[in-house]
């Protein structure tokens, strides 16, 4: 029986595969070439007794790839990851296997490069105070990414537990950025913030957002979860990655449709950015919705493989 050996990726080489500048470009390209979000195939959820179990698959001319995870909400009290998961990635004419990726630093990656694809397309270019939700990986994921599309000079983080907020707040002793712990009123000053949390209800009071912010909310693909508030939704253009998944997962989209401050008609679709056929009204907050999708894991996976 022929074959050939499939290429295994652990987290540390798809953690140095690429910079996050190169996540970016390579999905604002994907999106520029012409790649459809809205043709990607629905998340499959299974419901699990500790947690869930996702399937998600996508295919392209060159690449056909599936992520299993697993999301157990109890793991991290045991010291183990919330998400856990693998990506198989295949050549798309003979659908043979090419490679096994890391799926939970796979994942870390692309969550934050979707973040700061949006982001470039955004924020301001003089963007240099980040506030960051979260002190899990998400939340370092996005401070590197966010940092290679804008000159951010100043980070407040804001999370619940005291010990992880000072150990986050000191890796970043010796580098070239200041990080400090803060509160979520910290938000009036920002001018990007990153949601990069398990909370189902908002994070902070949208009323006190600046006009020139861009929001990224990252924490969530569930309709009754939810990271900002329905006036943060009302203020800002709302942009998301795929009109249908977004409808079909994005708490924060739906419950601002459904309290009325927010119309689906509104809902701006990445491509459209990354295309130039959607303009960004600088006068308002912006806020970019991403649930995660497939393609994106696809993308980054085939760009990961490359680089090897």
């Amino acid at each position: 029986m022929g074959g050939h050996a499939i290429t295994v990726m652990g987290a540390e080489e798809v953690r140095r595969a690429l910079p996050a500048a190169a996540v970016v470009a390579a999905l604002q390209g994907a999106l520029r070439d012409g790649l459809d979000p809205e043709a990607d195939p629905a998340r499959s959820v299974v419901p699990v007794e500790n947690g869930q179990l996702l399937l998600m698959p996508s295919h392209s001319a060159r690449y056909a790839g599936v992520k299993i995870a697993t999301v157990a909400p109890d793991n991290p009290a045991a010291g183990l990851p919330r998400v856990q998961g693998s990506y198989l990635l295949m050549d798309a004419a003979t659908l043979s296997p090419l490679a096994v990726l890391d799926g939970v630093e796979l994942t870390a990656v692309r969550t934050a490069g979707v973040s700061a694809a949006a982001a470039d397309l955004l924020a301001e270019p003089d963007a240099e105070r980040l506030v960051v939700f979260g002190t899990g990986p998400q939340g370092h994921s996005h401070v590197e990414a966010l940092r290679a599309v804008r000159p951010i000079r100043h980070v407040t983080v804001v999370g619940r537990d005291r010990t992880r907020l000072a150990d986050f707040v000191r890796r970043y002793e010796h580098a070239d950025v200041r990080v400090e712990a803060g509160t979520a009123d910290a938000v009036a000053q920002a001018d990007l913030v990153a949601c990069c949390t398990t909370a189902r209800t908002p994070l902070f009071d949208g009323s006190t957002l600046p006009a020139q912010a861009t929001v990224v909310a990252v924490g969530s693909h569930e309709p009754d979860a939810r990271e900002v508030d329905d006036e943060t939704a009302r203020r800002s253009t709302v942009v998301v990655e795929a009109r249908a998944a977004a409808l079909r997962e994005a708490g924060d989209v739906i419950q601002a449709l459904d309290s009325g401050a927010l119309k689906a008609g509104s809902l701006v679709g990445l491509a459209d950015l990354a295309r130039g056929t959607a303009e960004v009204d600088r006068s308002r907050p912006r806020l970019f919705k991403s649930v995660g999708m497939a393609w994106e894991d696809l993308v980054v996976a085939g760009v990961t493989y490359e680089s090897r």
